[in-house]
C-alpha cells in the first residue's frame, strides 16, 4: 500500500514537471515574431495550441497544490464533499483527486 509521503513524492514529482513544462511552453510563445504572414499564422495556430496545454496544465497544478495542502493539513485522502475515505485504488490513478469515487461520479452527472 502506498503511503502518504510516497504520494507527496509522486505529487511533487509531478508538480515539478508540470512547472517545467509550462516554462518551456511560455519560452516558445515568446519567442515567435515572425515578420512573414504566412508564418505568423501558422504560429498563432501553435501558440493557441500551446496555451491550451499551459491552460490544463495550470489546472493540475493547482489540483496538485491543494492535494499537498491536504496532506499538510491531515485531510488528504478524505473526500472533501463526504468525508469518507477515498479508495486507495482512486488515489493511485488520480493522486491529486479531492473525491471519493461516488461524489464524483455525482459531480460528472449533475
Amino acid at each position: 500500500m502506498t503511503t502518504t509521503e510516497e504520494r507527496r513524492k509522486v505529487l511533487e514529482r509531478r508538480l515539478a514537471e508540470l512547472e517545467a513544462r509550462l516554462d518551456g511552453i511560455e519560452a516558445e510563445i515568446d519567442s515567435h515574431q515572425s515578420k512573414d504572414w504566412e508564418d505568423l499564422a501558422t504560429e498563432r495556430e501553435t501558440d493557441e495550441v500551446l496555451e491550451s496545454l499551459g491552460t490544463s496544465g495550470q489546472v493540475e497544478i493547482s489540483m496538485i497544490r491543494a492535494a499537498l495542502e491536504r496532506i499538510d493539513t491531515g485531510e488528504y485522502g478524505f473526500c472533501a464533499r463526504c468525508g469518507e475515505v477515498i479508495q486507495p485504488e482512486r488515489l493511485d490513478v488520480v493522486p491529486y483527486t479531492p473525491l471519493c469515487r461516488t461524489c464524483a461520479g455525482a459531480t460528472a452527472r449533475s
